[in-house]
């Protein structure tokens, strides 16, 4: 019988993952299905255990069910227990395993995709909620400088700081002690607009980008995202949205599932199209 793969989110409409581990299988010859499931805000168990009850053998998961994919995997790699959540689930014959791939796909992309160091240079994060916490340690296993993190709520960004202080050198900062600072690479994980014009502007000061080596948004779109748009404006020398992350995350979990890694670079052209790599 062919697998039966799926991810699962609310709102999940939008999700490019069917196309990507499609195409994932047409290039390495894997028999298996890919869908979308929309659960609701309150059923995300009730979701997974029909989808199991089914015969699913895997599963992507996105907003705003980590947390929940996480309590409910009997069995989770290192990674998904530094993140504190689960972006994928793999049935293990008994219990799901579940893994986290998020910073893992974030740090090759920047790595071998976009050709940009993290050794011994200086980053910052921008936010201080699930998508950050699945990506710091990754990048402190990339051996920058430093890392420094910041949020709107700086003690949320202080305790971050404090939970991956082993890992290498992370620090806190609030957005008012950033006047003045310089990094080599700005990642924003934060969800809110970034646009000059938005209602709720961004509380860090736009100097942040000037001479960055790269602005990197962790939200993907169709056309430069606000966040991209304003870090360009503001000196940073190239800027790229997520969704070469997205691919590489995706490439990571059908490795979980299938024991084999597809090569993202053919799937990145066939589905982005004119959109360019790197813009800047």
């Amino acid at each position: 019988m062919t697998d039966r793969y799926a991810v699962v989110g609310n709102p999940i409409a939008h999700s490019k993952s069917p196309e990507i581990h499609a195409a994932f299988a047409r290039e390495t010859g894997q028999d298996l299905t890919y869908e979308r499931l929309l659960a609701p805000l309150d059923g995300f168990l009730e979701t997974v255990t029909r989808f199991r009850r089914e015969g699913g053998r895997g599963l992507n998961v996105t907003v705003p069910f980590k947390l929940e994919a996480f309590a409910l995997a009997r069995e989770r790699s290192p990674r998904a227990e530094r993140a504190g959540a689960c972006n994928t689930l793999a049935w293990r014959g008994t219990h799901w395993f579940g893994d986290n791939t998020d910073g893992a796909g974030l740090v090759r992309d920047l790595d071998v995709n976009l050709g940009v160091a993290l050794a011994g240079h200086d980053l910052l994060v921008l936010g201080a909620g699930g998508a950050a916490r699945g990506i710091l340690a990754p990048l402190l296993g990339a051996a920058p400088r430093s890392l420094t993190i910041t949020n709107r709520t700086v003690n949320k960004a202080e305790e971050l700081a404090r939970v991956f202080a082993a890992l290498g050198p992370i620090r806190a900062l609030a957005p008012s002690a950033l006047r003045g600072t310089h990094f080599d690479v700005v990642l924003n994980a934060t969800s809110a607009s970034l646009a000059a014009d938005a209602p709720d502007a961004p509380p860090w000061p736009d100097t942040i980008y000037a001479g960055a080596a790269l602005a990197y948004d962790l939200i993907y779109g169709n056309e430069p995202t606000p966040f991209e748009r304003r870090a360009h404006a503001h000196g940073a020398v190239r800027v790229s949205d997520g969704f070469g992350m997205l691919l590489e995350q995706a490439a990571e979990s059908f490795l979980v599932w299938r024991g084999v890694r597809p090569d993202t670079a053919p799937v990145y052209a066939l589905l982005r199209g004119n959109r360019p790599r790197s813009p800047g």
